[in-house]
């Protein structure tokens, strides 16, 4: 099973450093989600874990090895990745969209053998895009074309996903089947996983190992019960909020919530007033 760590990471775009001396395990064989307000640095640290982004120092490491000395097929035939808002070339229909998770199983001409097809059959199948195969990618809806993107992740048959916002754009119910179709690739196919995922409530339910950061920095990590207080979510968020137990997954859930400077800002005027 695949490993994935850095090292004193500090990650950042010019001279500007958004990540600081990161130090990251991930889990084999779990869940882990990345949660924090927008602009902490949690896209630019999957980013960075996945290679797509070079660190400014620090280290990635898959299974023991320096990340940017492992081959990019080595990597790719361990690791899939869906970044935010991916774009297809106009015209390329869902099933050649899929198939491209294949490739680093091919080899020589790169044309796809019976087992590949077999398994963009199966990615298809679980996302529910069957038969929307033959349609181009840009006809689908946003909700469509995000599954069209999970499917090719999970074609691509790597022990480690790593996925940035794989619910965007998708609606309520076909929020939870995706999510609980990496649950079920996690428990049946101990794949690893790792999301950024803005709903805390879904971050809470499907992870088991949750990361909460803010400004670049990791506040707390740990079990969604060690995560999903209010004191954390007051670090992370700047929200005062009301957590309880779901009746049904005994995790923790945000109820309801309040921004912390609207409330200040309220209490400064009162005593104004007066």
């Amino acid at each position: 099973m695949v490993s994935l760590s850095t090292e004193n990471l500090q990650i950042g775009y010019g001279d500007k450093t958004i990540v600081e001396n990161l130090n990251l395990q991930i889990n084999k064989g779990e869940i882990t989600t990345i949660i924090g307000a927008n602009g902490c640095g949690k896209s630019t640290i999957l980013k960075t874990l996945a290679r797509v982004h070079s660190a400014k120092s620090g280290i990635v490491y898959l299974d023991g090895k320096m990340i940017h000395k492992v081959p990019t097929k080595e990597i790719a035939k361990k690791m899939a990745v869906l970044p935010q808002s991916p774009e297809a070339p106009n015209g390329l229909t869902v099933y050649e969209l899929v198939s491209f998770g294949r490739s680093p199983h091919q080899s020589g001409f790169g044309r796809l053998t019976d087992n590949d097809r077999k398994v963009i059959d199966w990615a298809l199948e679980v996302t529910g895009l069957t038969s929307f195969s033959a349609q181009p990618v840009d006809a689908l809806s946003g909700g469509q074309r995000q599954r069209a993107w999970i499917a090719m992740a999970i074609a691509q048959e790597t022990d480690l996903l790593l996925l940035d916002e794989p619910t965007t754009y998708l609606d309520m119910a076909h929020q939870l089947e995706i999510l609980q179709l990496l649950e079920k690739l996690n428990r049946e196919q101990s794949r690893t996983i790792v999301m950024v995922i803005h709903d805390l409530n879904h971050a809470s339910r499907f992870s088991h190992h949750m990361v909460a950061l803010r400004s670049g920095t990791i506040v707390k990590e740990g079990t969604a019960d060690e995560v999903m207080t209010p004191d954390v979510l007051k670090t992370v968020f700047q929200i005062d909020a009301e957590i309880v137990k779901d009746p049904r997954t005994k995790k923790p859930v945000c109820l309801c919530y309040d921004l912390i400077e609207k409330e200040q800002s309220l209490d400064k005027r009162r005593d104004m007033n007066f």
